[in-house]
C-alpha cells in the first residue's frame, strides 16, 4: 500500500497561522495536523503501508525533514513530491505519479476523522463519507441498493444523499488511476478551471470500475481558526487515554482540567488551565484562564482569559484577567 497526502494549499482560511508555518503541521492536541492523518489513515489500512508521498509546496528543507520523519514513525518511506500550480485535485495526485502503482490510498492532509474500522482493499475503489445535515455544502454520493456509488454530485441544490466525501479515497488499481488522471490533462478536461478527481471516477466508474463507500465514525474539519479550535477539543477527547501531560510540565499553583495536552518544559502558574487545552513546548503561562484553546510553542501569556482561542508560537500576550476574550494571534504576534 502507498498514501499520497496533497498538502501544497497555502490555508488561507486559516490565517494568521498559515502565514509561516503549513497548515498541515499546525499542532493538533500537540501533534501536527498531518502526522495525525498518518497514524490514523495507516491503522484503516489492512496491508502494509510500504510509502507515503507528500505533495507540497516550495516549504523549505526543514518542513521536508519532517514529514519523512513522520513517515518512518510509522513504518514507511516518507518521499516529497511538489506541487508549484494549484491545478486542482486530480493535478495534485498525479504529481505523486510514482505512487500510482498497486494499491493507493490518498488523503487531503486537512481531513481528520475518528474511526476504528478497516476497509475492504479487494473493492475496486473506496470513497470514504461521513452523513452531514448540510449536504448542499459538499459533495456527495448517490448509493443503488447494493451499496455501489452511482453518482458523485457536486453541492446538490435538491437533495439526492446526505454522504458527504470526506477527502479519503482508495484505488487497488492505482495505474488505471494515472492513466485517467493524465487523459484529463492530455485532453484539458477541467472544472472550473481546474483538474478533479472527481471527473477522473466518473470516468473509471463509466467503464465499469465499481466504487463502494467507507464510513467513519466522525468526520473533523481544519477549515478556519473555529473549525480547528473544535476539532482540537473532539481530538482531545478521542485520545484522552494517552499520555497528554508531559513529566517535564512544571506546575506552580495551577489547576488542569483535562482532557488537556501540556508539552514539554511548559510552566504554568497561578492559573486555570482547562478543559480542551493544548500548550506547545516551552511556553508559560501566568495569571490566567484559559479554556478551549490552542496555544503554541515558546510564547508568554499572562494576565489572560482566553476562550475558544487559537496562538501561535513565540507569542507575547497579556490581557485583562476579568475580561473573556477569542483570540486569533499568528506567530512571533506581540500584544501587550
Amino acid at each position: 500500500m502507498k498514501i499520497i497526502i496533497p498538502m501544497a494549499g497555502m490555508g488561507k482560511r486559516l490565517r494568521p497561522h498559515t502565514l509561516l508555518v503549513p497548515k498541515p503541521l499546525i499542532p493538533i492536541a500537540g501533534k501536527p495536523m498531518v502526522q495525525r492523518i498518518v497514524e490514523d489513515i495507516t491503522q484503516l489500512c489492512t496491508s502494509k503501508v510500504e510509502e507515503i508521498h507528500f505533495v507540497v509546496g516550495r516549504f523549505g528543507k526543514e518542513v521536508e525533514a519532517s514529514l519523512i520523519a513522520i513517515a518512518e514513525q510509522v513504518g514507511a518511506k516518507g518521499v516529497i513530491a511538489y506541487q508549484d500550480q494549484p491545478l486542482g485535485t486530480a493535478h495534485a495526485i498525479l504529481c505523486a505519479k510514482d505512487a500510482l502503482d498497486g494499491n493507493v490510498l490518498i488523503a487531503f492532509a486537512d481531513t481528520l476523522f475518528v474511526s476504528e474500522d478497516k476497509f475492504d482493499e479487494s473493492a475496486d475503489g473506496v470513497i470514504f463519507v461521513n452523513k452531514v445535515p448540510n449536504w448542499q455544502q459538499f459533495g456527495v454520493v448517490k448509493l443503488n441498493a447494493e451499496n455501489v456509488i452511482t453518482d458523485f454530485v457536486e453541492k446538490p441544490a435538491e437533495y439526492v444523499s446526505d454522504l458527504a466525501i470526506i477527502g479519503i479515497y482508495y484505488f487497488r488499481d492505482g495505474k488505471n488511476l494515472h492513466n485517467e488522471l493524465q487523459y484529463l490533462i492530455d485532453h484539458d478536461i477541467r472544472e472550473k478551471g481546474e483538474y478533479q478527481l472527481t471527473n477522473a471516477m466518473e470516468n473509471m466508474k463509466n467503464k465499469g470500475k465499481q466504487f463502494v463507500p467507507g464510513a467513519v465514525k466522525e468526520w473533523l474539519d481544519c477549515g478556519n481558526k473555529e473549525a480547528t479550535v473544535y476539532t482540537n477539543q473532539r481530538i482531545l477527547d478521542v485520545k484522552h487515554k494517552e499520555q497528554l501531560i508531559s513529566s517535564t510540565f512544571k506546575n506552580e499553583n495551577a489547576v488542569i482540567k483535562e482532557p488537556c495536552f501540556i508539552g514539554e518544559h511548559v510552566r504554568i502558574s497561578n492559573s486555570t488551565v482547562g478543559p480542551y487545552v493544548s500548550i506547545s513546548a516551552n511556553t508559560v503561562i501566568e495569571d490566567a484562564y484559559i479554556e478551549n484553546a490552542i496555544i503554541g510553542a515558546n510564547s508568554q501569556i499572562r494576565n489572560a482569559n482566553l476562550k475558544n482561542s487559537m496562538v501561535g508560537s513565540y507569542v507575547r500576550y497579556v490581557g485583562n484577567k476579568e475580561q473573556a476574550v477569542q483570540l486569533s494571534l499568528g506567530d512571533y504576534s506581540t500584544q501587550d
